[in-house]
């Protein structure tokens, strides 16, 4: 959940108009997803998957200093908690999506790439313009006979 300050709050007058009330300066006001992103990330440096964002943070702010060493915010390799959370942010974003790999000759597989299987068909979906109703064949006799 984001910030959102209040209707009677200073902070308000200095969100929405980017001037500071008590000394008329201009400030800058974060109002991207991704600049707010990094804003929360750098507040809570310390949980490992804000790792990468935090370090982008601080690149990009041109404080490279904070990574590693002994005054650090950050460490200078990824722990490895980091690692995992970036995996599955990866694999989140690419849930269902097609994918294929080398095939591997030594468990029998032919050589070059092998695919996702195809998707199964679903059938008819009601109110979908692209799907037809199928007609079932009847069990039985067929159609009766038509009398001349």
């Amino acid at each position: 959940m984001e910030y959102l300050p209040g209707a009677s709050d200073i902070a308000t007058a200095l969100y929405y108009t980017g001037i500071d009330p008590f000394t008329k300066k201009e400030v800058h006001v974060s109002r991207g997803l991704k600049d707010r992103k990094m804003q929360r990330a750098l507040m809570q440096f310390f949980k490992p998957d804000n790792y990468f964002t935090v370090r982008e943070a601080l690149i990009e702010a041109g404080r490279a200093d904070l990574i590693g060493g002994c005054e650090g915010l950050i460490p200078a390799h990824p722990p490895k908690e980091a690692i995992a959370a970036k995996r599955r942010q990866a694999d989140a974003a690419l849930l269902g999506d097609h994918y294929h790999t080398v095939a591997n000759p030594a468990k029998g597989e032919p050589p070059g790439e092998r695919r996702a299987a195809p998707a199964k068909s679903t059938g008819y979906r009601p109110g979908r313009k692209s799907q037809q109703r199928r007609q079932g064949k009847k069990t039985g006799g067929g159609s009766p006979p038509r009398l001349p």
